[in-house]
């Protein structure tokens, strides 16, 4: 056997030692050279984002691949349809207006915005009346920018509609066809196009939130059947179209309810049956012609009922007749001049009928009055009940003479 000196054995294992430290450099250099260049490979990336078979069966549901672009629920495609079919014909409301500058001198200034539907190919344009009231100047735009000049064909306060017209030319004008909201129901779903903010044919959608919604206008009249929706509608909205999923108009996109000024879910659109019933005239006449029952009535408050000593505590005290009117005609009595009282800037006379119910229901305000007759025409005949001056309740029958364009109380 041959033996080894114990400095031979240190240096071997030294050398071994010094031999596997190389090795393993040579091999970890290798390694993340491969390593290196198949993270540059796009085969290997796809590789490891593909899932094992196992792992893919243990999944409750099958991976789908999404074709971006082409998969829509019915619901989306119906209001892509609706909104392509009929955005062309909202068009977007301008409105100029005349101020006094320091000098008290005249000058023309930007008014509001607001939207509008084309509903004639004649370039009849139906809207709100508070968009348009007061505007010296009116423009519409087209939604390829075209802007032209309009002019307030009628308008109806009562109601907050209006209609405008511009001369399109040669050109072929899209129209929004009108639906019926008679048979509405809450949750059905509704489209608003208009103009927020001068966002020109925006699209906001929801459902009926409620129906025959009572809605005070700005002016103080009560405006009968509105439609409340939850689609957003905001500031420069006002007369563009509410529809249904056929992309029919409904309503006309009219008010909010908001305690910030911006949508909080709750607007209310004009009945398109209501627009139906008084374009017409707004074309033919400049306003819609109305019944009327030809007397001053003055609602009762507490302080009148005091110091006239009336019968009753409600309803609508009838001031004055006209002589021959229809009021007069059906027996309803006037206050007598010798018993006038002055009420702030007016003459009050007493002693005339009280009017508490008008074609079946309660009135004990203006405003009311004017709701109950605001679907009459001349020549209607409604039965009135009232209080005579002595407590006796007695019905006539009225037949309506044409309300008075400047009728104001």
């Amino acid at each position: 056997m041959r033996l080894y000196s114990q400095r031979i054995i240190y240096l071997t294992l030294a050398l071994g030692v010094i031999l596997g430290l190389v090795l393993g450099l040579i091999l970890g250099s290798s390694s993340f050279f491969i390593s290196t260049e198949n993270s540059r490979d796009p085969e290997t990336v796809q590789s490891v984002q593909t899932l094992s078979p196992s792992i893919e069966k243990e999944l409750s549901h099958p991976i789908t691949p999404v074709q971006a672009g082409t998969d829509y629920s019915q619901d989306e495609l119906n209001s892509i349809t609706v909104y392509e079919r009929v955005n062309d014909a909202v068009v977007h409301i301008t409105t100029e207006v005349v101020r006094l500058n320091w000098f008290l001198e005249p000058i023309p200034s930007e008014g509001g915005t607001g939207s509008g539907s084309i509903i004639d190919t004649r370039g009849y344009v139906l809207t709100n009346n508070h968009v348009v009231e007061g505007a010296s100047r009116l423009f519409v735009n087209l939604s390829d920018g075209t802007q032209f000049e309009a002019e307030i064909v009628g308008s109806d306060p009562e109601s907050d509609l209006a209609v405008i017209k511009f001369n399109p030319g040669n050109r072929q004008l899209p129209t929004i066809p009108l639906g019926s909201s008679e048979g509405l129901r809450v949750g059905q779903k509704v489209l608003a196009i208009g103009n927020p903010f001068g966002f020109d044919r925006t699209l906001t959608t929801g459902i009926v939130s409620a129906l025959g919604r009572p809605i005070q206008g700005r002016n103080g009249l009560i405006i009968q059947g509105m439609i409340q929706t939850d689609a957003s509608i905001n500031p420069g909205n006002s007369g563009g179209p509410l529809l249904n999923s056929r992309g029919e108009m409904i309503g006309i996109n009219t008010m909010i309810y908001s305690t910030s000024g911006g949508s909080v879910g709750i607007g209310f659109a004009v009945p398109v049956n209501t627009a139906k019933r008084v374009v017409p005239d707004l074309i033919q006449f400049g306003n819609v012609q109305r019944g009327w029952i030809d007397a001053v009535p003055v609602q009762i408050f507490p302080a009148l009922v005091r110091v006239g000593r009336l019968p009753v505590s409600k309803g609508l005290l009838v001031s004055q007749v006209i002589p021959g009117g229809a009021a007069d005609r059906a027996g309803i009595r006037g206050g007598s001049r010798d018993r006038a009282i002055q009420y702030g800037r007016s003459i009050i006379y007493l002693g005339g009928d009280i009017i508490q119910n008008v074609a079946g229901q309660e009135v004990s305000s203006i405003g009311q009055l004017f709701s109950v007759l605001e679907t009459s025409k001349p020549g209607d005949k409604i039965e009135i009940g009232l209080v005579r001056a002595n407590g006796q309740r007695q019905n006539v029958t009225l037949t309506l003479s044409l309300r008075p364009k400047d009728l104001t109380f």
